[in-house]
């Protein structure tokens, strides 16, 4: 997996639009160029940190119910330990973000992670819901490091289609997370409660900071750092927003999150409370969805990605995930009578699954425009997507536990938002057939 260079016909449409409030020491790289190919621990390393959002929520995930009974409280509240995670971890990278821009990667990302090793110790211990509320909210703006940071050193070793490539790489490792922790996470209630599912996410978190602290070298060497206080960071996240294209790139990617959490959020409630599945079940289900994501993921880096165009790809994933909001929204009407269990599971799928285009896709081409800014940029577009995430998961159990139109009124939404951004600001046709001057590929922009 080599860079195409810095000379390609991939970027060189797409000056950097950080440029202002940014600057470089002259002979520097004008972008991230990869020397030679990232060694698998490394990889593997990246892929855990972003693993650590949906480790923090998925595991936790069978446990909601009983959280809900444990601790004497109504759903609603206890969805709320998902939300201040979400929103800690939106607020987190804002923070984070344009610090490794100034101070490298490696010492924000340990200080992050110790905090966050810290944080979800302080939640086995939780005495009630509030407290819990309260520790999650910290856990999220730790944990904000690990995801923030690895999309940086992502950019800062790739560009181009090797970078979209990468990106659908670190989708086959951190896709595995969503996979596992609800099966673990349902196993480790059988045999202790809810508290112990933290208390694995702490030795995972141990695990992981050593890992980072051993084998994840440095990736923005000095001269390309920034110098600059508060003010440059806020010019250059304002030359960010300016750029339209960045700004949709942003958004499309913030509303399908959105729709892909108010899944999260639901899903527990969905399959075991309406449909009566068992803990195990729904892990079984939610881990095949989760396959689907990564399979999808593979396909889109390994078949699609320098063959067809990364806008025709977004374009394709977030049809899908309107047709499968869609079709929710009709069967939890009971437009087409009691279809039970399979159907809605299907339809979950399809909508999951996409996620696997959609994502690269927005990351890459949203960061291709940011060479000079790459922790800054990271953290408005996860900023974004978690704090639209955190709107959703409240609003998904707004008429009750009994119901699942909330949930698909949610994901149709934000699947009609997201398309709309991608059509009136990404312009997608302005760039169609372009190619690759050097080998032909298409450039996906």
């Amino acid at each position: 997996m080599t860079d195409p260079g810095p000379g390609t016909a991939e970027t060189k449409d797409l000056p950097p639009i950080a440029g202002r409030g940014a600057p470089r020491t002259p002979g520097a790289p004008a972008a991230p160029v990869a020397s030679r190919r990232t060694s698998l621990l490394v990889t593997l390393v990246l892929g855990g940190l972003t693993a650590v959002p949906p480790l923090s929520m998925d595991m936790y995930l069978p446990a909601l119910p009983e959280v809900t009974a444990s601790l004497h409280s109504p759903a609603a509240t206890v969805q709320l330990t998902l939300t201040t995670c979400l929103a800690g971890m939106a607020l987190g990278q804002m923070i984070v973000g344009p610090m490794s821009d100034k101070w490298g990667r490696r010492r924000p990302l340990l200080t992050g992670m110790v905090i966050y090793i810290l944080a979800t110790a302080l939640c086995v211990v939780a005495p009630n819901a509030e407290l819990l509320i309260v520790f999650r909210l910290l856990q999220g703006l730790a944990g904000a490091a690990g995801i923030v940071i690895a999309r940086a050193v992502v950019r800062d070793l790739y560009d181009g289609v090797a970078m979209a490539r990468f990106f659908s790489t670190l989708m086959l490792i951190s896709g595995v997370a969503p996979v596992v922790a609800p099966l673990i996470g349902a196993q480790i209630l059988e045999v202790t409660d809810w508290r112990g599912v933290f208390a694995v996410l702490t030795v995972v978190g141990v695990l992981l900071t050593l890992l980072v602290w051993r084998k994840l070298h440095e990736t923005l060497p000095p001269e390309r750092r920034h110098s600059g206080g508060l003010g440059q960071t806020l010019r250059t996240m304002r030359d960010l927003l300016a750029d339209r294209s960045f700004s949709g790139y942003l958004l499309v990617g913030a509303f399908a999150f959105a729709a892909l959490f108010a899944y999260i959020s639901a899903s527990p409630f969905v399959i075991q409370e309406i449909y009566g599945a068992s803990a195990q079940t729904f892990s079984l289900l939610f881990g095949i969805n989760s396959v689907g994501l990564v399979v999808m993921g593979q396909i889109n880096g390994k078949v699609l990605v320098g063959r067809v165009s990364l806008n025709r790809v977004l374009g394709i994933g977030l049809g899908l995930i309107a047709v499968a909001g869609a079709s929710l929204l009709l069967m939890s009407s009971g437009v087409f009578g009691d279809v039970g269990l399979v159907p809605m599971a299907a339809g979950l799928f399809v909508l999951m699954a996409s996620m696997g285009l959609v994502m690269p896709s927005t990351n890459t081409l949203a960061l291709l425009r940011t060479p000079h800014a790459a922790g800054s940029a990271s953290a408005l577009l996860g900023t974004s997507t978690f704090l639209l995430g955190s709107v959703a998961s409240p609003l998904v159990g707004i008429a009750g536990e009994r119901t699942a139109v909330p949930m698909a009124v949610v994901q149709l939404s934000c699947a009609i938002l997201a398309l709309v951004s991608f059509l009136v600001m990404c312009r997608p046709w302005q760039r169609r057939g372009e190619t690759s001057g050097t080998s032909g590929e298409r450039t996906g922009l």
